[in-house]
């Protein structure tokens, strides 16, 4: 899980651990610790995929559409794609 949780969001994550039948209790602390590091984790992932921040509306839904489909949550795009655009001024 640790590979996919480098690419993956939380949602994700918690959705296979669920699928794969692991123990609520063992999906629960493992989530835990992920939440921790979600908003690093997105923004390694968009800086790999992206590198430059959203220049028009058209963008930043596609870079939002990708960082969701990855199960980051809205909270944690929201706070990448707005640090991305501050970086810019």
């Amino acid at each position: 899980m640790h590979r996919r949780a480098e690419r993956f969001g939380v949602a994700t994550i918690r959705h296979e651990m669920r699928t794969h039948g692991l123990d609520e209790t063992l999906v629960q602390a493992h989530v835990a610790a992920l939440e921790r590091t979600e908003l690093e984790r997105a923004r390694a992932v968009w800086q790999r995929r992206f590198k430059a921040p959203p220049e028009s509306p058209a963008d930043r839904a596609r870079q939002s559409r990708f960082l969701l489909a990855r199960g980051f949550s809205a909270e944690t795009v929201r706070r990448v794609l707005g640090a991305a655009r501050d970086d810019e001024s």
